[in-house]
């Protein structure tokens, strides 16, 4: 990330004002030396695809902070008050 500090957070809150994303969570991922934020998107629309939300991200994220992954899924996994498990997504994106 090029010596910046990205917040996932940041990044989650921006993407989601998309009218068709309803729950997004962003993890950061190393890689070397480097790192990246990877994120998980849940719309209601089967139109939408990860062009789309780049697009969006490109609107209102210096580059740094934009994802290099973006990953529709059905559900995210919560805790028992409803939390998403990040660890639990970092998990599931190395298998």
């Amino acid at each position: 990330m090029s010596g910046f500090n990205v917040y996932p957070a940041e990044i989650e809150d921006h993407v989601l004002r998309h009218h068709d994303i309803r729950k997004a969570a962003g993890i950061g991922v190393t890689e070397k030396e480097n790192g990246y934020v990877e994120l998980f998107v849940i719309s209601d629309n089967p139109d939408l695809d990860e062009e789309d939300v780049f697009h969006f991200c490109r609107q209102g994220l210096t580059p740094c902070k934009i994802p290099r992954k973006i990953e529709f899924r059905a559900t995210l996994p919560r805790t028992n008050v409803g939390k998403i498990l990040k660890r639990q997504l970092r998990k599931d994106r190395q298998c």
